[in-house]
């Protein structure tokens, strides 16, 4: 796969620097949301899972924004990924300095995925049934209105990401959705 590193080899580096489950839950879903926008767009479905697999390996070690992405990426290149990916990683935490803007297809989607990831898995939590199965568009754009659940998270930028890819909200979340389903248990979304 173009000389860089493989799936196996990303995992292995996600787990050396992430011992947090839940951190390397986002990252997984995060890597299937990629996976899931470069096939339709006709994109390296490899290359995108692997920058949604790691766009977050460092945070554990450097939580710091002005560190996070700068650390990783200079482990990143280390080992030989391309610039491509470690651009679009840089871009998407704009706090670490480096001035990197979103600029590539890779780096929009990305930056529309990563949180709202977060924000879908907290949304099936916290339903009855804990699954990602029965999880409609309707039930996430309730919670976004709700300004103290996932308070931290941005609706600002929740909108912008889909913005980003050119598209509404509603279509967007259930792409998003459908995305995720097929790892639900992997991910602990699955339900009872």
């Amino acid at each position: 796969m173009n000389g860089h590193p493989d799936r196996a080899q990303a995992w292995e580096l996600l787990c050396l620097y992430t011992k947090s489950e839940s951190l390397r839950k986002h990252a997984l879903s995060v890597e299937a949301l990629m996976g899931a926008h470069a096939r339709q767009a006709g994109e390296d479905v490899a290359l995108w899972e692997l920058c949604g697999l790691l766009h977050d390996f460092d945070y554990e070690r450097w939580p710091d924004p002005a560190e996070h992405t700068v650390q990783g990426g200079h482990i990143l290149e280390e080992q030989g990924y391309p610039s491509e990916l470690i651009r679009a990683i840089h871009s998407h935490n704009p706090a670490n300095g480096l001035g990197i803007p979103a600029d590539s297809p890779m780096a929009r989607t990305l930056l529309a995925v990563d949180e709202l990831a977060g924000f879908i898995t907290g949304v099936t939590l916290v339903r009855p049934s804990r699954s990602l199965a029965d999880l409609e568009p309707r039930s996430v754009l309730n919670k976004m209105k709700e300004k103290s659940f996932c308070a931290a998270v941005s609706r600002d930028d929740l909108r912008a990401g889909a913005t980003l890819l050119g598209r509404e909200m509603p279509e967007h979340l259930e792409f998003c959705i459908a995305a995720l389903r097929p790892i639900a248990a992997e991910l602990g979304l699955a339900g009872h």
